[in-house]
């Protein structure tokens, strides 16, 4: 037995009761009713899983309309129910304004059981249907928003972070692609979110990719997706995070970290706006906005024969600048009053504070590591002070932070860094050059700069 509702309406009360004996073995809840008019008063309309509604029920009448008229009726209140209509009185074009008016069979009058059953059978598995992609939709719209949230915001009032947002305004109602460049920590994923959040695919999904973090051979599967079988390890098809940004906004972080051979693989995926799952030969379009973002000067790494030029024509339609910390006049303290707000409430220190001289500190420091650098910096000092008020010893900062170029390095780890730091250096910041110099792969320099700043 089904747990299904099925609402009976019918001015003939022997089909009523012919109906109601033949389905309460198959369905748990049957209702009966033999006035069309009692459907206005029914609250719950929607909770029915089927109307089985006959089309004629004024005497001498059997034009149908009755039945159609009650047909959008029901639709209005309940458009997931499915509607059988029954009629004495069949004709073909009778059948085919009821199925346009959306209902999901029709039934001759007298009926054979075996097919009734079956009939009906067929519009539970459809309203059933309905109802999981009803479910499904709005999971989907709820994990967009969880998605999407961000509890990071961005804060400031300089002229140039009022600058860069201006832009943001101007281009996120386009779907144009937009490249983001910035010194590390300066916020370039906010950014690209706050493009996505003011753009028409805001209810959609919006979808970051560090690319400095896939290796070469995972590139094509990550971005792409893979049929099951196409390698080891794909034991099930799986989309790409292409498919996966369809609608809404794809972000691709370090886009300068590419080697030139995935390069022309994304190349091919912007221009046809089509992506190939590994181990399939099936196109498969995709409607995304893309962002991309990089610390790298792109244009010298063209010069340099490391990037290709048509790739960066492509992903470079608006190109958006975000200003480093430094040249964010007030901001500093705007921002340090926000971490040390949230920080304090973290780690219950809510009366903390910061006085003038730590505030002048704050202000006069280069910031080489931005925002990121900030955030730290505060979230420490919180963490040792003992006392309410935050003074210039709490905040220990290096007049040449980072790791100095002429500094002797005292462990093996700060050999290792300092190695980096000089590559990178020489190379202007370019992590393919770098990682080429020290004898090691891409990946491993980036691993390496992620677990240091870490």
């Amino acid at each position: 037995m089904q747990d299904g509702k099925i609402l009976i309406i019918d001015d003939n009360k022997s089909v009523l009761s012919a109906l109601e004996i033949l389905l309460q073995f198959e369905y748990k809840h049957i209702k009966t009713i033999s006035n069309p008019n009692q459907i206005s008063s029914l609250q719950n309309l929607s909770d029915f899983d089927i109307v089985a509604l006959d089309m004629n029920f004024s005497a001498g009448v059997n034009t149908g309309n009755e039945g159609l008229f009650w047909l959008r009726e029901i639709k209005k209140k309940a458009p997931h129910t499915s509607v059988i209509m029954m009629t004495a009185y069949g004709a073909v074009d009778l059948a085919v304004k009821a199925l346009k008016e959306g209902a999901s069979d029709f039934v001759l009058k007298p009926w054979n059981n075996e097919k009734l059953l079956a009939t009906i059978k067929s519009a539970f598995l459809l309203r059933k249907s309905r109802k999981e992609v009803q479910e499904l939709k709005q999971k989907e719209n709820h994990l967009k928003q969880v998605i999407n949230q961000d509890s990071n915001y961005i804060i400031g009032n300089s002229k140039a972070l009022t600058a860069v947002l201006n832009l943001v305004r101007k281009v996120a109602k386009t779907d144009v692609n937009v490249l983001i460049t910035g010194e590390n920590g300066t916020g370039k994923e906010l950014i690209a979110r706050e493009l996505h959040r003011m753009s028409p695919r805001k209810n959609e999904i919006f979808i970051g990719v560090d690319m400095g973090s896939i290796s070469e051979t995972l590139f094509e599967s990550e971005l792409f997706g893979h049929t099951k079988g196409a390698f080891t390890d794909a034991k099930e098809d799986r989309a790409g995070k292409f498919e996966a940004a369809n609608n809404g906004s794809l972000f691709l972080d370090e886009i300068g970290n590419l080697s030139l051979q995935t390069q022309a693989k994304l190349l091919s995926a912007i221009q046809n706006r089509t992506v190939v799952r590994v181990g399939s030969n099936k196109p498969i379009p995709v409607n995304i906005r893309l962002v991309c973002a990089t610390n790298c000067n792109l244009n010298q790494m063209v010069d340099e024969g490391i990037f290709r030029e048509d790739l960066l024509y492509r992903i470079n339609t608006i190109h958006i600048e975000v200003p480093p910390l430094r040249e964010r006049d007030n901001d500093i303290l705007i921002l340090a009053d926000f971490y040390l707000k949230k920080f304090a409430t973290k780690y219950g220190k809510p009366s903390l504070r910061i006085n003038t001289a730590a505030e002048e500190k704050l202000m006069g420091y280069r910031w080489p590591g931005n925002v990121r650098e900030l955030q730290h910096t505060i979230e420490r000092a919180v963490i040792l002070c003992e006392g309410n008020v935050l003074k210039p010893t709490d905040f220990l900062l290096s007049n040449n932070p980072g790791i100095s170029l002429d500094k002797g390095p005292e462990t093996l780890d700060e050999m290792e860094q300092l190695m980096i730091a000089k590559a990178l250096d020489k190379h202007n910041g370019n992590y393919s050059a770098a990682a080429n110099q020290l004898g090691i792969s891409r990946q491993t320099l980036y691993n390496k700069i992620k677990k240091s700043e870490n």
